[in-house]
This record gives structure tokens, sequence and C-alpha cells, in this order.
């Protein structure tokens, strides 16, 4: 069961699904924990050091105990469940399934002691530290609180300055310490918010490596912080969604930030305007990517065969084979509108899954 991705998965959802603040965090990082500590119970021994850097990730993340211990739990349900089940397909007797999950019990429960023994450690060491204190004021005031001004000239902010809101994709908190210190060389504060690594910076690094995606905001009064978080945490997801790395405006990305946020209106577009595509067909896909193509590159027929590498006649015959199976194509007629509901509907129709 450890090494079976699609277990790790069940037991993924449920812990997401019984802990709102669990989540929160990046999908990536409730996986990579799963993996770690499942083996560690099904082996029955050994070090338990997995469950404890559990514990303190999520301190460091501001996951409440008690909301941890929810995901755990559920996780743990889903698991014996899994077993259960497995076990009836294979034929294996009911007293013998309940014998293995009574022997479990205890590593189970040294498993959740685990857990909250590195969460009260983390816990201790960062309380009372400056860096807990910058921290509580930057979550506050990403999550709409007021915090005194006095605590605002303590975390090292003005609050009368003008501060860039910033959110990534970075949750690993040994890769956090590392971005950290890159974004902090141009002041401001940051830390770890519902598992990302957020802050506010009065100006961006010049760069960052190629793995991290940081969405941006533009400068604004601390009283808007939490307007801005709550938009890039939503363009977050959207860039992820294509993904996109580097440091992006927000209002670079307001365009597939707002179409991402409406999945059921973009369904309606595919198969009003799709409907007779078959997503199963390489050749309606090839259409419908040299479509996007040619929306992308201005309408214009030679930027689009340049940008495939065909002959604009190609472009021309691939828009007219679209035009009969569909009944329309995006051509040089029409608004910007238009345009644009051609755009969303090829772009998700030839997106994963769809």
């Amino acid at each position: 069961m450890a090494a079976d991705a699609s277990v790790i998965e069940e037991i993924v959802r449920a812990a997401r699904s019984q802990s709102p603040p669990v989540a929160r965090l990046p999908e990536e990082e409730t996986r990579r924990h799963v993996a770690l500590v499942l083996p560690v119970v099904l082996a029955r021994e050994g070090d338990l050091a997995a469950a404890a850097r559990l514990g303190a990730d999520r301190a460091a993340q501001g996951v409440p105990i008690t909301a941890l211990l929810h995901g755990v739990q559920a996780g743990r349900s889903r698991a014996a469940q899994i077993a259960v089940v497995r076990g009836r397909a294979a034929g294996v007797p009911e007293r013998v399934m309940l014998t293995a999950l009574l022997e479990l019990e205890p590593r189970v429960g040294a498993l959740e002691r685990a857990v909250v023994n590195g969460y009260r450690t983390a816990e201790l060491e960062l309380a009372g530290t400056a860096r807990d204190v910058r921290f509580q004021v930057l979550r506050r005031l990403l999550h709409g609180e007021v915090p005194a001004e006095e605590d605002v000239l303590h975390a090292g902010l003005r609050p009368d300055g003008l501060y860039r809101c910033l959110a990534s994709n970075v949750a690993d908190p040994v890769q956090v310490r590392a971005v950290e210190r890159r974004l902090a060389v141009c002041g401001g504060v940051f830390g770890l918010v519902d598992g990302r690594l957020s802050g506010l910076t009065p100006r961006l690094p010049d760069g960052l490596d190629a793995d991290v995606l940081v969405v941006c905001a533009p400068p604004a009064r601390l009283g808007e912080a939490a307007g801005m978080y709550a938009l890039c945490g939503s363009a977050l997801v959207a860039a992820e969604a294509r993904g996109l790395r580097g440091l992006r405006e927000l209002t670079d990305l307001a365009g597939v930030t707002a179409l991402a946020a409406q999945p059921a209106l973009a369904g309606l577009l595919n198969r009003t305007l799709l409907g007779p595509l078959n997503p199963d067909d390489s050749f309606h896909r090839e259409l419908a990517a040299t479509a996007l193509a040619y929306l992308d590159h201005e309408r214009r027929l030679d930027r689009t065969a340049a940008a495939l590498h065909v002959h604009p006649n190609t472009v021309r015959y691939r828009l007219g084979r679209l035009e009969e199976v569909v009944g329309a194509s995006p051509g040089t007629e029409g608004t910007v509108l238009d345009a644009l509901r051609w755009w969303w509907a090829l772009h998700t129709w030839l997106e994963p899954g769809e």
C-alpha cells in the first residue's frame, strides 16, 4: 500500500476534506508527508522522525494542532478502509484483517504522539522569537486583521508605507528558507501563510530559481494587504495550472485568473462552440491548437505559421477545416470579446482532462 500512488491520493483527499487548514496547503505538500509517513506506519518499527517532521512543518506553516490531528485521523481512517476493502477482495479472512489492524494500533498511536511532539517542540522554538513576532504580524495583515501600529513597526514595516504582496508556490520549509533569503534582500517581512511562502516587500528581487513561482501585486497600503493576498492566491492557482514559473505580476495574470474562476462557464463555451470536436481525435486537436495559436498571434496567418513551423496555407486550411467541423471559426472578423470567447473555449478544451 505504501508504494501505491492511488492509495496515497485517497489518503491525501481524506486528510484535506476533513481539515480546512490542511486543505489550504498546496496539495503536493500533503502528498509529500503522506508518502513519508505511510511506510513508517506499515513497517511497524523504525524511526518516527518523519511524523515529528510533519508536526514541526505544520507548526511552522501556522496550521492549528487540532486541524492537523483532524487531517491525520481522517487519513488514518481512510487507510484502514482501503486495507479492509483490498483484504476482502483478496479473500483474506475477517479475523486475520481485524488482528492485523489491531496490531497496527500501537504504531498509529506512536505516530500521532510523534506528530504532536514535533509540533509542540517547533512551537516552543518559534514562540517569542523576533521572527515569530514578524510572522504573526504578517499573517494577521494577510488575513484581514489590523495589528497595533507598535506591532507593525516592530515587524519592520511602516504603517504608512506601500508594499507589494507576494504569494508563492514554495511550501517545503527547507526551500522556504532559501527563497526567503533571496526575497529578504529587498526588505519586508515573509513567512508561511496558509502553507505557502508569502510576504510584503517594498520592492522585488532581480530573479528567482527556475522552479519557483511568485505572484506579486502592485504596491498598496497595509490596509489593502488582505485583498491583494486573496487575489495573489487566485492568480497563483491559475498560473500553476498553466505551468508558469518566475516572478509574475498579478495584473499580467488578470485574464487567466478571472477565466479560471468560471470553469462551469468554460464548459458551456466548449459545448457551444466546439461541441462536434472529438478530444480523442488527434486531427481535431491539431485544428484546435492551430486556431488557438492563430488567436495568440493576433489572427495573423504569417505569424501563426512561423510559430507552428508550417506554411501559411496550412494554417488557412486548418482554420477552414475547423469551420467545416464546428460551423464557425475565430476568423479576422468579430470583436475582442468574440476572440476572447474562442480563446477561452479552445484553451480549456485542449487542457488535459477536458
